[in-house]
């Protein structure tokens, strides 16, 4: 059997198939969204490859990548603008409510917070936030598109997509607190 080529030439001047077919700019917001998204899911994928992860969190995060493919595909899967023509989203009431109990397991173990947190702790912790940054990009773009005239966009993908970034930011939380490494908060200069 022929291998299949990494490259097809038809993006060479900016442009890209969406999962029906139609060609779009490199740059439209859908791809924007679904391909920071992706970058979401890269990052997730550093976490998990820490060995300072715990095993149990790191098995959650695959599941998460999981989640993150079936919204990159839905996000790449251009509706006809209503409701009823949209595609059928990905996220069931089930995995926004699984998302909340892990975020509440986590919080339940770590000091209540009182101040802002910064970024940072153990190096694991600071990527943490990372991905939580990129997750709340992530979040903005399928909110430009969702505004998009003549596009609709599931409220579940955008709940989930919200979960995940408050799950990561206790998360990064969990994991200084687990290595007892303290938590450096926000001086206000002013």
């Amino acid at each position: 059997m022929k291998k299949s080529l990494l490259y097809t030439r038809t993006g060479d001047l900016g442009t890209t198939s969406l999962v029906n077919g139609q060609r779009v700019a490199k740059d439209n917001e859908r791809l924007e969204a679904y391909g920071t998204v992706d970058e979401l899911n890269s990052w997730i994928g550093v976490l998990i490859s820490d060995p300072a992860m715990p095993a149990a969190q790191g098995a959650e995060l695959r599941l998460v990548q999981h989640r993150l493919f079936d919204l990159g595909a839905y996000l790449a899967t251009p509706t006809a603008g209503s409701e009823t023509d949209a595609v059928k989203s990905p996220f069931s009431p089930d995995a926004i409510s699984h998302l909340e109990q892990l975020i509440d397991a986590l919080d339940n173990t770590v000091p209540p917070l009182t101040r802002f947190v910064l970024p940072g702790g153990s190096q694991l912790s600071a990527w943490t936030n990372v991905a939580r940054t990129v997750c709340r990009r992530a979040e903005r773009h399928i909110v430009t598109l969702s505004t998009t005239p003549g596009t609709f966009v599931a409220p579940d993908a955008l709940m989930y997509i919200n979960r995940l970034s408050d799950y990561l930011f206790v998360l990064s939380r969990y994991i200084n607190h687990i290595n007892e490494i303290p938590e450096f908060y926000w001086e206000k200069t002013q």
